[in-house]
């Protein structure tokens, strides 16, 4: 873990866990990992963000307006919510995407802080070069934000051990994670970093 990186835990939210409106098949084994992920960034005085889908009840994003998902993550609703088990350390830096009704925004790099700041442009000022990112869906979200962050110009590992993807057809997440291998993003699980 170099001074220059930030770690990104992406969209670990109860609708996109077990039980939840569009849960992940065991989504919630990667709380553990990115919590101890978490304490090691945090004990090291290293930014730490989060990142959210947080929807308007009416988006484009959801099956009955057009797209392609049940409804999910919508603003204020407890399916939005953090999952209780996710131990995020004071200071943590919160991201909201999707909130636009007629934006998808799967990257954390399409979302907003609460100042109205992007995600790149808080890195540029943090000075971090470097980025290491769990969470979920490997196959979506957690592959956009990758992708972004190496067009970004960004060092990017994802920690194999903190993601789960939904494989709406078999074998969707290992083919995200080469198509990132491809775009030069390392992966590690937690206790490589």
């Amino acid at each position: 873990m170099e001074r220059d990186s930030a770690l990104l835990i992406v969209d670990v939210q109860n609708d996109f866990c077990p039980g939840g409106a569009l849960g992940v098949p065991e989504g919630d084994r990667v709380v553990e990992p990115l919590n101890r992920a978490a304490e090691r960034f945090a004990k090291a005085g290293l930014p730490v963000f989060a990142s959210r889908d947080w929807h308007p009840a009416v988006t484009r994003h959801f099956g009955q307006y057009g797209g392609t998902w049940p409804p999910h993550c919508v603003q204020g609703t407890p399916g939005a919510d953090f999952h209780p088990g996710l131990r995020l350390p004071a200071g943590t830096m919160v991201i909201s995407k999707g909130t636009a009704p007629d934006l998808d925004s799967y990257s954390a790099f399409e979302g907003f802080l609460e100042d109205g700041a992007t995600l790149a442009s808080c890195l540029a000022m943090l000075g971090v070069s470097r980025i290491y990112i769990g969470g979920l869906a490997t196959d979506y979200c957690v592959r956009s934000s990758a992708l972004d962050a190496v067009r970004a110009g960004l060092g990017v590992t994802v920690l194999t051990d903190g993601v789960a993807g939904v494989d709406q057809k078999p074998g969707d997440s290992a083919l995200a994670l080469e198509e990132m291998v491809r775009a030069g993003v390392r992966l590690v699980t937690v206790d490589g970093i």
